[in-house]
C-alpha cells in the first residue's frame, strides 16, 4: 500500500479518520506504523497530501490529516475491451487495470469465455471495487476506474461500441499476421483485449466492423494478465 486511501465514511471529524479491518492490518504488519508516524494519503475521488497517525490499537488506527492538496496522477486516455477472465486472473487484472490508470472498463462476452466465468461472486459490485482499490493504492491514485458489463457480445459491439470507438484510435489486440501494435500514441485509444486462446474470427471480424483494427505483440501468446500490461505500456 502506497497511499492510504480513505473513503467518506472513515471521517469522524473534519481532518481526523478512523481506520479498521485490512488496512488497519496493513499499518501493523507491513507498514509497522506508530503512533506520530506520518503516511501519504489521499481521499477517494479526490486529492492526496499527507496524514500523522495519531493513535493505532488493536482495533482501530486515528489518522490526523494535514494536507490534501495534491491531485492524482492523469487517467491514460483509454477505452478497455476485456473478454472476461477467468475469476483467479479477473482479480490481478483489475489491479492491474486500476494501478495503470485505465479509466473505463467493459467486460465482454465472448465465445472463449467460459459460461461458468459469469457466476464468480468476484463480478460482485463490491469484489470489483475492493480489487479496484487495491490497484489505486499501489498507484497512488484515487479516482476509480468506471467498470460496466455486456454479457452479449454481437448488440453491444453492433449498436454501442461504433458510438464508444468514435473519434479514437481503434484497436483488437489478437494473435496472427496482423500489423505490430503502435507505440506511444499520442490520442484517445479504444482496445480490444480477447481472452486466452484470442478472439474467434467472427468476433474479430464484428469488432473491426465496429471500427477497431487487429494488432500484435509478436509470435508469443500470452497470458491475459501480461497481454493487458504489456499492450498499455507498449501504447503509452
Amino acid at each position: 500500500m502506497n497511499l492510504l486511501l480513505l473513503e467518506d465514511g472513515d471521517f469522524v471529524a473534519e481532518g481526523r479518520a478512523l481506520l479498521r479491518g485490512r488496512r488497519l492490518k496493513h499499518l501493523h504488519e507491513v507498514h509497522r506504523a506508530e503512533a506520530g508516524d506520518n503516511l501519504r494519503v489521499g481521499r477517494l475521488a479526490g486529492l492526496m497530501g499527507e496524514g500523522r497517525l495519531l493513535r493505532l490499537d488493536a482495533d482501530e488506527a486515528e489518522i490526523e490529516i494535514l494536507t490534501l492538496d495534491q491531485p492524482p496522477p492523469a487517467k491514460l486516455p483509454l477505452t478497455l475491451l476485456l473478454a472476461l477472465p477467468r475469476p483467479k486472473m479477473f482479480k490481478r487484472v483489475l489491479q492491474t487495470v486500476a494501478s495503470m490508470g485505465v479509466p473505463r472498463l467493459v467486460l465482454l462476452n465472448s465465445y472463449r469465455v467460459e459460461k461458468s466465468f459469469w457466476q464468480t461472486p468476484f463480478l460482485q459490485p463490491e469484489a470489483i471495487r475492493e480489487q479496484l482499490i487495491l490497484g489505486l493504492e499501489q498507484a497512488r491514485d484515487t479516482v476509480l476506474p468506471e467498470v460496466t458489463i455486456e454479457k452479449r457480445f454481437k448488440p453491444f459491439v453492433e449498436d454501442r461500441l461504433p458510438a464508444l470507438a468514435a473519434g479514437s484510435l481503434g484497436l483488437v489486440g489478437h494473435p496472427g499476421a496482423w500489423p505490430a501494435c503502435p507505440r506511444a500514441v499520442d490520442a484517445p485509444v479504444t482496445l480490444a483485449i480477447g481472452p486466452e486462446g484470442g478472439w474467434i474470427p467472427y468476433e474479430v471480424d464484428k469488432l473491426q466492423e465496429a471500427g477497431l483494427a487487429p494488432v500484435q505483440l509478436g509470435e508469443r501468446i500470452l497470458r491475459v494478465e501480461t497481454a493487458v500490461t504489456a499492450l498499455l505500456a507498449r501504447l503509452f
